[in-house]
């Protein structure tokens, strides 16, 4: 890192802050720290300076714009019906991706759970592993026994997603390596990457991307252009988005960013 008594004025910095957390409605410490080349302590002062005079609240990791729309988590069962038909779309061609005798992950949430309802319905594939750490998506699975092996991952209930999350939840994911992930988040941003309201659930979804040859996100087009807290991972480190709903200019957006983009 640079000498921070190199680094641009505390005010220019500051200045430059804001404007990221205008820009994106949120900025995390450790992106500002590489991005500045200063420490994150510095940046946390920074940070804590805006708040005394700007209209920013600082959260655990960075900041976020004040009055800007919630990042609050929706439960399961409430995001059944949120956007149904797109993610019933986006299931079944992320479903179309998997051929027999290949392994797959499948994430948390409604639109993973949608690809596992779309995996289920097709006759055709056999001698399918299915890794997950939804209960919800292995219940769902078990009647595709024998010909899906379905592999939970262990880990601590929680009940909001009826996931497994820290602590043991990554210990599986760990000595693991499949043809391809299917991960959801609540954030899909060009530049910004995928993230996720929970850092539990983002710390797993991080391990199941670093498990998988291929990562794909499945993602509505209310997901898209959203930055949250949890960082899952770069879009670089996606090779392909699924979604629907999206306009044209969303779409390129995504695909000058490096990623594959299909659309339903």
């Amino acid at each position: 890192m640079t000498s921070e008594s190199e680094q641009l004025p505390a005010a220019v910095r500051r200045e430059r802050i804001l404007s990221r957390v205008s820009e994106n409605g949120f900025v995390r410490v450790a992106d500002l720290s590489r991005e500045f080349g200063v420490s994150e302590v510095t940046v946390r002062s920074d940070l804590d300076a805006i708040e005394r005079e700007s209209p920013i609240d600082r959260v655990h990791g960075g900041a976020v714009l004040r009055g800007s729309p919630s990042r609050r988590e929706e439960p399961f069962e409430s995001a059944l019906t949120t956007a149904a038909l797109d993610k019933r779309l986006i299931g079944t061609a992320a479903a179309r991706l998997v051929q027999s005798g290949m392994s797959v992950i499948l994430d948390v949430g409604t639109t993973p759970a949608a690809v596992a309802a779309a995996l289920l319905a097709r006759d055709d594939l056999d001698d399918l592993v299915v890794v997950t750490s939804s209960l919800t998506t292995a219940l769902a699975l078990e009647p595709a026994i024998p010909r899906f092996t379905v592999v939970v991952t262990g880990g601590t209930l929680r009940p909001l997603q009826h996931s497994l999350v820290a602590p043991f939840a990554t210990k599986v994911l760990d000595e693991l390596r499949v043809d391809v992930a299917f991960i959801g988040g609540t954030g899909v941003h060009p530049q910004g990457g995928v993230t996720n309201v929970n850092l539990a659930e983002t710390e797993v979804k991080r391990a199941m991307l670093l498990a998988a040859d291929r990562a794909v996100v499945v993602a509505d087009a209310s997901k898209l252009g959203r930055i949250d807290l949890g960082r899952i991972g770069r879009l670089d480190e996606f090779r392909t988005l699924v979604t629907a709903g999206a306009d044209a200019a969303t779409q390129e957006s995504f695909a000058r960013a490096g990623v594959e983009v299909i659309s339903v």
